[in-house]
């Protein structure tokens, strides 16, 4: 026996080269999967749209959502076209029939009172789209799971204090001046949004440092808050019911749910909290008075599955948000807002555009 050759290894057939054009689409299956493993457990990017949180988020700003920060939220829908918007020239890019549970993996923090908050719009609910393909919207925590709000003649408390306010939250005053003596540019640099209503008489929003430089100018009479006094009802506001005296300057007291807080049903918590039981946490709710029905079985008392935000825009009479539709559940938390890496001022030419010092900015 030839030992020497026993020893040798045998030869294998070498392994075909790829194709340049195999390679190309390897390469690219593998940045699909990679960037849709980071966009929706690690990080994503957003544009604001609107101007509800001006000025601490402009439109044409462009920021990174950290969906690690609070726990990144699994799909619930899976079936759909990464990179997409839920609906593009009119169709869906999802799947609805399939939907996952809500699930959420573990993350470094919890939401804080004062965090921007990037989330799922909960009145999409209505339109019978699932969770994660609801419209995206940006606002600022106000209030966390136990939490009592309340707004008094626009500032909101607390636990019964009163609440931070952010540098350069917005709001809209009545100015009466003659304008006639101040510039576009004057205006501009005060950062106001003018509209005038009456004989000098003007709506105009912006800052509270703003409003006070504004008081200085000898050609102003009067700068004074619009507020909507207490007790004048606004339909438009949650909860939607004469029982409650509510509008977006004057509102609550409420107690935002918290997991595994029990309530006593009767007809004045059913009309704050029948939603959250109902249509978020999925019960049949029926009877009325001292008849109250949860899943066909009377029931004096309900115990919440889930936790519950209330988010507010900074720019506060021009935001849609918690107080006009109520309460966040938590499957609908996306992530934190932590930087703008890119922001852009369409009423700009091009050499005036970008917003550098935007540019790279943490949210705060």
């Amino acid at each position: 026996m030839n030992w020497k050759n026993a020893f040798k290894r045998k030869a294998t057939n070498p392994k075909p080269k790829k194709s340049k054009a195999r390679e190309w689409i390897d390469a690219f299956l593998f940045a699909i999967v990679v960037a849709t493993i980071i966009r929706g457990l690690l990080f994503s990017a957003y544009a604001i749209p609107s101007g509800s949180m001006e000025g601490t988020e402009l439109t044409g700003d462009y920021l990174f959502v950290s969906k690690c920060s609070y726990g990144a939220r699994l799909p619930i829908t899976p079936l759909s076209i990464p990179f997409t918007e839920p609906t593009m020239f009119g169709m869906k890019t999802y799947w609805g029939a399939i939907q996952l549970p809500y699930l959420r993996l573990p993350g470094f923090t919890s939401i804080k009172k004062y965090d921007v908050v990037v989330f799922n719009k909960p009145a999409d609910t209505d339109q019978g789209i699932p969770v994660d393909q609801r419209m995206t919207l940006i606002k600022r925590c106000q209030a966390t799971p136990g939490d009592v709000l309340t707004i008094v003649n626009g500032q909101v408390y607390i636990n019964g204090k009163a609440s931070w306010n952010a540098p350069k939250a917005q709001t809209t005053y009545i100015v009466v001046a003659d304008m006639s003596a101040m510039s576009q540019e004057g205006l501009e640099d005060l950062h106001t949004q003018t509209q005038e209503i009456g004989p000098n008489t003007y709506e105009m929003t912006m800052p509270v440092e703003s409003a006070s430089t504004l008081r200085s100018f000898s050609n102003v009479k009067s700068v004074a808050p619009e507020v909507m006094p207490a007790g004048q009802i606004d339909k438009s506001v949650f909860p939607h019911n004469a029982r409650f005296k509510w509008n977006q300057d004057n509102f609550g007291p409420l107690t935002m749910p918290k997991k595994g807080w029990t309530i006593k049903l009767n007809d004045s918590t059913l009309v704050l909290y029948r939603r959250a039981i109902e249509v978020y946490e999925h019960n049949k709710v029926g009877g009325y008075g001292n008849n109250i029905l949860i899943n066909g079985k009377k029931a004096e008392t309900y115990t919440f599955k889930m936790d519950y935000y209330w988010m507010m825009g900074d720019n506060r009479h021009n935001s849609l948000d918690c107080r006009f539709w109520g309460y966040v559940p938590e499957d609908h938390i996306i992530g934190k807002a932590v930087i703008n890496f890119f922001s852009t001022d369409s009423t700009k030419d091009i050499f005036h555009k970008v917003r550098w010092d935007r540019v790279l900015r943490p949210i705060n």
